[in-house]
């Protein structure tokens, strides 16, 4: 029950979901102390997934082990998966049925600039020296320049490598000897394998949907942030399986919904399935979903046991400042090609800088300015 109240009223992305998980499972249920929280949420943060979701499943791991932990992560991604495949269902019919979308001529540019704003809040975390700067802009032209989905998992792991070299300047911790137990990777990677080969044999859409995203789910460090250009350059831009329009439309809805941002995964399957009727797209959702956090909850497994340890190795720490400045420099190449083909129209580009007027000047909730965006679009159609 804790966590259906949590799933529905989780507005506001990672730090807020924070707040309310150690308000509700720390303070009034006493699942966990706030230190153990924070710990798992620091491990969360350092591993491929939504660390959200991760944290939450962690939790239902150390109370109940891998039952209870499924059925978390069941529980907390429902609401919005459903809403979210209900979402994507509607703009289909309106599209098929020529019912014009023009309400939501505001809704792209503001999520526009929920992406440039993310990453402007991510650069000053995790942007503090030369060799993060140097990564951040390659990692923009290379990802501008080639918007290829292979590009993204070459940069945030050549990201790692490349900062990881510089594992000499962090301080020496006193390490113990890891005791890894590897049925869980084993796992993930038998999965991967499996859904790639039966995708590329059978060339199911259904199954190499849930391989592209299960592969974008186990890459995504960051954040939903950093997910929303994974996503954007293999649907948009290299499959064309939603338009700009569709696929704006979903980030913008992914700021009202309450839960997980990788929502948008489910909006991306469901639409990605548009032209096999309502059921391929509730499929779709379904398959978008499953593929997107069975990796994050795989990961949890392999790593929560031996974090401790695996954590006081310099190379491992030093690396994610280059897999935090690649992904950063993702989120703002993913912006700037969202942003170029309406830059060049006046009441686009005063949506972008007014809404990221708002969003730096003011504290108001993102899902009021999306909801405030779309009121305006009925007015002014």
């Amino acid at each position: 029950m804790d966590i259906i109240l949590l799933s529905v009223t989780a507005f506001g992305g990672p730090q807020v979901h924070l707040m309310l998980m150690i308000d509700r499972l720390v303070h009034k249920r006493r699942y966990l102390t706030e230190e153990e929280l924070l710990e798992l949420q620091a491990l969360c943060q350092v591993l491929p997934g939504p660390s959200s979701t991760q944290t939450i499943t962690a939790i239902g791991l150390k109370i109940g082990g891998q039952p209870l932990a499924y059925l978390t992560l069941l529980v907390w991604s429902l609401p919005a998966m459903v809403f979210m495949s209900l979402a994507a269902i509607g703009i289909h019919y309106l599209e098929r049925n020529n019912i014009s979308l023009s309400f939501t001529r505001f809704v792209g540019p503001m999520a526009v600039s929920f992406l440039l704003f993310g990453a402007y809040r991510i650069a000053l975390k995790v942007i503090h020296n030369q060799q993060d700067w140097f990564l951040l802009v390659l990692s923009i032209l290379l990802a501008y320049l080639y918007p290829s989905p292979y590009m993204t998992p070459m940069l945030i792991v050549s990201g790692g490598v490349i900062a990881s070299i510089n594992f000499n300047k962090l301080e020496k911790m006193e390490k113990e000897p890891i005791k890894i137990v590897w049925r869980p990777l084993i796992f993930w990677i038998s999965v991967l394998l499996t859904a790639a080969i039966i995708g590329s044999v059978t060339k199911s859409l259904p199954v190499r949907l849930f391989e592209n995203f299960y592969r974008n789910g186990s890459l995504v460090f960051g954040g939903g942030q950093v997910l929303i250009p994974m996503l954007f350059n293999e649907f948009v831009e290299f499959k064309k399986y939603l338009t700009n329009q569709e696929f704006l439309s979903g980030m913008a809805l992914t700021q009202i919904v309450p839960g997980p941002v990788f929502s948008i995964a489910t909006y991306v399957g469901s639409l990605s399935m548009k032209n096999y009727g309502v059921m391929g797209q509730i499929l779709g959702g379904i398959v978008g979903t499953a593929g997107i956090f069975l990796p994050g909850t795989f990961f949890i497994f392999f790593a929560y046991p031996f974090w401790n340890q695996l954590k006081k190795y310099r190379g491992i720490r030093a690396s994610l400042a280059g897999i935090h400045a690649t992904s950063c420099g993702l989120t703002l190449a993913a912006a700037i090609s969202l942003f170029e083909p309406m830059s060049a129209q006046t009441l686009p580009l005063l949506t972008v800088v007014g809404t990221l007027m708002i969003l730096y000047f003011t504290k108001t909730p993102s899902y009021l300015v999306i909801i405030g965006g779309l009121i305006l679009g009925l007015i002014f159609q």
